[in-house]
């Protein structure tokens, strides 16, 4: 068997480590616009695919403890007096339909985050991939937010007020939000859940974000893949 001389081990183990940076050592600054836009695209529309599907089936919220809308704190703390009125069983019926209004209102979601999407320029693609763990889901909040609001308020709003005490919160928590004790939007029930099912919508987009930064090949499509593993 031929032996190997050390020049030509040298030029052939130099030629490994080429073709070895040359198939793995991207950065973001060898990829072309097209890739970053691309890339950045697809995981914004994965993320929001997959928290949409998760929040807006059934028992989505409810049976979620990291998005699951509880009674305000105030509500809440008034719960062991609303219980020795016989009352409680309406405010457990409450915390219901306010999870079940949140699931209703998200699937409204997805035509505005794809309009987010198809919105974003090459320099928007840029800042976010070399941004924080959540910048896609800070994108998507900064251009979605005022609009999913309007979109979730009548959808929340028309299951919240088959429930009779609804009426009484708004009128409860209206009272105590003009005291400075609660926000405002807490002073509707309509309003509180909206904003809850936001929170728990964005929650959900930055956790995929997040396990797609952490393990890029791992999500499925080429294009994150190479993307997201050039900032890792």
């Amino acid at each position: 068997m031929p032996t190997i001389s050390s020049p030509m081990r040298r030029i052939a183990l130099g030629a490994l480590m080429l073709a070895s940076c040359s198939a793995f050592a991207f950065s973001l600054s060898d990829l072309s616009n097209q890739d970053a836009t691309s890339g950045l695209k697809a995981a914004l529309e994965k993320g929001a695919n997959v928290a949409v599907e998760k929040l807006g089936q059934q028992n989505g919220f409810l049976n979620n403890d990291k998005v699951k809308i509880k009674l305000p704190g105030a509500l809440e703390q008034a719960m062991p007096i609303i219980r020795m009125t016989g009352q409680g069983q309406k405010v457990d019926d409450l915390v219901v339909d306010m999870n079940h209004a949140a699931e209703a209102a998200v699937p409204m979601a997805k035509p505005l985050l794809v309009n987010a999407v198809k919105s974003m320029s090459v320099s928007d693609a840029k800042n976010i991939l070399s941004g924080g763990d959540t910048s896609v889901t800070d994108f998507f909040r900064q251009k979605t937010s005022g609009d999913l609001a309007a979109k979730f308020l009548p959808i929340v709003k028309k299951i919240t007020d088959k429930n009779g005490l609804s009426a009484r919160y708004n009128a409860t928590m209206g009272q105590v939000a003009k005291t400075g004790l609660v926000s405002g939007d807490q002073s509707t029930v309509e309003g509180y859940v909206t904003q809850r099912a936001l929170d728990g919508l964005f929650l959900m987009i930055g956790e995929e974000e997040k396990a797609i930064r952490k393990d890029p090949v791992g999500s499925g499509s080429a294009i994150i893949g190479k993307v997201f593993g050039a900032i890792k």
